[in-house]
């Protein structure tokens, strides 16, 4: 697949993400008598990365996620020629997502940046309360093991047309881990879109969903082949000569 249309899919499906995700928390989360909560939000991150999976996932692999690209570099299943620009259109997309979230959003009498946009923090800015260390802790380890369920659920091994399942329930399961702690990113780019629009501490803080997530994802990348066995048992979906197609 060309990279010009791999690079669309991956902004197409970071746009999704972030206009899902987000949207969900700051759209739907604490609507007056019917919020969706904690648990919703969860699913709504879940469900954009499935959907997002199978409608993507055969153009471009399906990242949506620097920390994913940079996971999947790491564990030799990603070219790194390609690295630098999915993970430019991923911010792009995060970014253009955000946007439209707060042309939606700012519609409605009484909206205001100040609740935070659905940005990733912590300390102060955390929704609980939690420390730099453990939101540093958490972060790191919550994209670890999402990069982990992606490297299993994806190699030749795995049910074949099941990944995104796999990948979408993980994601799910993460923010109902990880979302009173730091809101959660496990995404640089998901980050990112939000933090530009709500400014101030957002920004401030930006810098650690970039260094988790992106550790975690190295990290994993790195020790998947390790357990795995072999790497030439763990095929890649998205192979070096289908990218040079």
């Amino acid at each position: 697949m060309p990279l010009k249309n791999r690079l669309a899919a991956e902004f197409v499906g970071t746009f999704w993400l972030v206009l899902g995700g987000c949207g969900s928390a700051v759209l739907a989360a604490a609507f007056p008598k019917l919020g969706i909560g904690f648990a919703g939000v969860a699913l709504a991150f879940g469900l954009t990365v499935l959907t997002g999976a199978f409608a993507f996932g055969p153009i471009s692999g399906g990242h949506f996620n620097p920390a994913v690209t940079v996971g999947l570099f790491t564990a030799k299943r990603f070219a790194g020629r390609d690295v630098l620009p999915y993970v430019i259109v991923q911010v792009l997309g995060a970014i253009v997502g955000a946007g439209v979230l707060y042309v939606v959003a700012s519609g409605q009498p009484g909206f205001s940046l100040a609740a935070g946009f659905a940005s990733n923090g912590y300390g102060d800015h955390s929704p609980g309360g939690y420390s730099l260390l453990a939101s540093l802790v958490c972060e790191v380890v919550m994209t670890f093991m999402f990069l982990f369920v992606i490297l299993g659920a994806t190699g030749k091994r795995a049910p074949a047309g099941f990944a995104p399942i796999a990948i979408g329930l993980a994601l799910t399961l993460i923010h109902l881990i990880c979302i009173p702690v730091t809101n959660t990113s496990v995404n640089p780019a998901r980050s990112t879109g939000p933090a530009l629009f709500a400014g101030g501490w957002a920004l401030a803080q930006l810098w650690l969903f970039w260094l988790a997530p992106l550790a975690g994802g190295a990290l994993a990348g790195f020790l998947f082949p390790m357990v795995a066995g072999d790497s030439e048992d763990v095929v890649p979906e998205l192979t070096p000569a289908a990218q040079t197609a």
